[in-house]
């Protein structure tokens, strides 16, 4: 079984980047605790507040889609609806 490595860029609206920041954080303790969580590791851009990644890795793709279902996450995008103006995800694959 391949691990699975995810990539997710959030950025915040200029005038919501605690807001989003508050509701990221929120989810780093929970989602570590997933079963098959190998990594999960929140960024804050240094040279632009506003953006955040995720650097995530998982003993499956199965267990991170059992993670995206989670109601964690969907209190997440409840709680910063309207605040994130983008949002993109990346699947990756490591080579050792």
């Amino acid at each position: 079984m391949t691990q699975l490595t995810i990539i997710a860029n959030i950025h915040a609206k200029p005038d919501q980047i605690e807001q989003v920041k508050a509701a990221l954080l929120a989810l780093v303790p929970i989602t570590r605790a997933e079963e098959g969580c190998h990594g999960y590791t929140l960024h804050q851009n240094n040279d632009n507040p506003a953006h955040f990644t995720f650097h995530e890795n998982w003993a499956s793709r199965e267990l991170w889609q059992q993670h995206m279902q989670a109601p964690h996450l969907e209190e997440y995008v409840a709680a910063t609806e309207g605040a994130v103006s983008e949002f993109t995800l990346h699947e990756m694959t490591a080579f050792d």
